[in-house]
Formats: structure tokens, C-alpha cells, sequence
């Protein structure tokens, strides 16, 4: 099949977003801020200026709400005034080149360490002690990867300020220029502690029922709808994703009821996480687009899928219309140019996991676009 047929390469509409392409950067945890501030610097400027593309999007890496949001050393913040001058910076040069990106906003919950809180205990829906218990779960902080701390259970009274700190780094994320926001509500961080009852034990309104373990997630979707209006907001979610210690009793009727309540947000897209993944590793290859396949006969809006995916297994879901365009991680970050690249039928190179998560240029600024290779 030619190139110029193929589906990746057409226009889109996600919203108010007009894309040329449908090959999205994933929201990619990157640890390169400036310390101390979390504050996005020249080696994140010069990183987000080589992967913007005309007519491309990128969703920016999950970016903390406040102080007491954190659980990632390094993850740039949308909290103070010198972090959204940071980040108007990024978001003016992926304009120059023609592209678009959103701010994907994050509160990290019970994955985190008081290290990162500034002091104060994490919060969740609930108390887990087997998650804090769990070597598996390790948490980036200053002082390495570290367990995470004990957390506790959010007061009902509290929930109404969290709700807040999402509605003002929205406003922030405006103030620094971004297109729009997306809501990182998948991977075990805050909203999807909520969603879940494997880590969300409670009986108030914010626990028991599906209606009651999806209220807090809607309640931030509408939140963030209040400041850029329906079609500049995204959320994203991981149905029957195993990352962070995460489980639900029923996940097929709790995800087709949350998106069956986010239809109402006119939102610019859904942004799927494919359970074959579990944080950045394949863990069911070959395995099928199954939450894009599922949740696309209930959303009605855009989909971007995501997860594992590979040139030709985009191409496949876009044609199939499980989805109206793909986010790649992994490959991004090891082919700046990937869009080129995919549409070109280029060979791309290879990333180095070893370099996820370190904290300078190597693995992060000095891959490659395909010409200048040598």
C-alpha cells in the first residue's frame, strides 16, 4: 500500500484540535526538569522541539498538580509561576513547528513518598498497607527508587480541594499556551485509586457503587471543562490495567459506565492505555486492540489507543475504527522524527530502556532524526 493511502497519514479532528497526521506522542515520564522547582528547562525544551511535528500532537509528560501531588523526582510541575514560564517555552517552540500538545495533569496518590510530598503523608481513596508493603512498587525520589511511604484515606472534606488543584494547573496550563489538558486517569495514580476497588474500599459517596467510585474522576473532568470548555480536554484510563497494583472486581461494567458519563463532557478525545501493557513493557504480545475494540461502541467521541503499538498495528486499528489515531511511547522516544519515519517507511532505532528515567542528554536529546545519522 502507498504511503499516501494510508490512514495515519490523513486528517483529523480531536476536538478543537485539526491534526495532519495520527501519529500522537505518548504522555512520557522523562525525569529531565530543572531541580529544585521541577521547572522545564533547555534539555526538556530542546526534547519536546525535536518531536513536534506540523500538524502532529503531543501530549506532554504527566505533570504535577501541587506539592503534595507528587511521586515522580524530576516530573515537571504546573503548580507555580515559574514552571508555567517553563513550559510556555516548550509549548511556544512545538507551535513554531506547527504542532500541538497538551498538558496531561497528574496527581500520583499512593504511589509516592514523603520525599516528594514535601512531608506529608500520600493520600488515596483508601489505606492499602499491602501496597506500601510491596517492593515491586517503587517510588523515584531524591534519594533513589524507594518504597513507597504509608498513605491515607483522603477525608471526604478534602476531596472538593484536590478537585481545585486540577481546575488551577488547568488555568495554568493556559497561561502557558498548551492547547488544551488531558487527565492522566489510568496507571493506579489518584482518579484511578478511585475508579477501582481493589484500592478503593470506601462507603461514602466516593466508594461502594460504580456511580460513587467514578464521582471523583468526573468530578476533576468537569472541573478542567470549566476552564477550557469540553473539546480541549482528554482523559485518559487503562481498562483492566494490572500497573501499580491495580485491579477492579468488574472491570468491563466500571469502564462502560465511566465512559458511557464522560460522553456527556463533548471531550476532544478518550485516550486508551491497552492492558497487553504494564507501565512501558509489552506484557501480552500479539495481544489485540481489546479496550479500543470494547469502549468504541460506547464512546462517542474521538479515540486515541494506545499501548504497544507498532507501524503496521496502527495503521490496522485506525482502518478497523477502533480508534482515530495512535500513541507511541517507546519509539518516540528514540525516533524524534517518528511520523516521518512511519510515513516514509524509514527503519527505526532502537531506544534504550536503561535511559528511561536517568536525568541528562543521554537517551533523551541525542537520538537521531534519520538524516543526520551517520
Amino acid at each position: 500500500m502507498a504511503h499516501t493511502e494510508r490512514k495515519l497519514f490523513t486528517s483529523v479532528q480531536l476536538g478543537a484540535l485539526t491534526l495532519k497526521h495520527r501519529v500522537v506522542m505518548a504522555p512520557l515520564t522523562r525525569s529531565r526538569s530543572e531541580q529544585p522547582g521541577d521547572i522545564s528547562g533547555d534539555l526538556m525544551l530542546e526534547y519536546y522541539t525535536q518531536r513536534a511535528s506540523d500538524g502532529g500532537l503531543i501530549v506532554s509528560e504527566a505533570t504535577p498538580i501541587s506539592i503534595t501531588a507528587r511521586g515522580w523526582f524530576g516530573a515537571p510541575g504546573l503548580y507555580s509561576d515559574a514552571q508555567v514560564a517553563g513550559w510556555k517555552r516548550i509549548v511556544d517552540a512545538v507551535h513554531a513547528k506547527g504542532g500541538s500538545i497538551l498538558s496531561q495533569l497528574w496527581h500520583t496518590g499512593r504511589s509516592s513518598h514523603v520525599e516528594m510530598t514535601g512531608g506529608p503523608a500520600p493520600v488515596s481513596a483508601s489505606v492499602n498497607p499491602e501496597y506500601w508493603d510491596d517492593a515491586s512498587h517503587l517510588v523515584s525520589a531524591p534519594s533513589g527508587w524507594v518504597k513507597s511511604s504509608p498513605h491515607r484515606a483522603l477525608e471526604i472534606s478534602e476531596i472538593a480541594g484536590i478537585v481545585e488543584d486540577y481546575r488551577k494547573a488547568a488555568e495554568r496550563a493556559k497561561a502557558a499556551g498548551f492547547d488544551g489538558v488531558e487527565l492522566h486517569g489510568g496507571n493506579g495514580y489518584l482518579p484511578d485509586q478511585f475508579l477501582e476497588d481493589g484500592s478503593n474500599h470506601r462507603t461514602d459517596a466516593y466508594g461502594g457503587s460504580i456511580a460513587n467510585r467514578s464521582r471523583f474522576l468526573l468530578e476533576v473532568v468537569e472541573a478542567m471543562v470549566s476552564v477550557w470548555g469540553g473539546d480541549r480536554v482528554a482523559v485518559r484510563i487503562a481498562p483492566n490495567g494490572s500497573w501499580n497494583g491495580m485491579s477492579d472486581s468488574n472491570p468491563h461494567a466500571l469502564f462502560a459506565y465511566l465512559v458511557e458519563q464522560l460522553n456527556r463532557f463533548g471531550l476532544a478525545y478518550l485516550h486508551i492505555i491497552e492492558p497487553r501493557v504494564k507501565g512501558n513493557v509489552v506484557i501480552a504480545e500479539g495481544q489485540a486492540s481489546i479496550a479500543a475494540e470494547s469502549l468504541r461502541k460506547i464512546f462517542k467521541g474521538k479515540i486515541v489507543a494506545a499501548g504497544g503499538f507498532e507501524p503496521d498495528t496502527a495503521e490496522a486499528v485506525i482502518e478497523k475504527g477502533d480508534a482515530d489515531a495512535v500513541a507511541f511511547g517507546r519509539h518516540f522516544v528514540s525516533n524524534p522524527d517518528l511520523p516521518k519515519r512511519i510515513e516514509k517507511n524509514l527503519p527505526l532505532t532502537d531506544y534504550d530502556r536503561d535511559t528511561f528515567y536517568t536525568f541528562d542528554a543521554h537517551g533523551y536529546t541525542d537520538y537521531q532524526v534519520y538524516e543526520d545519522r551517520r
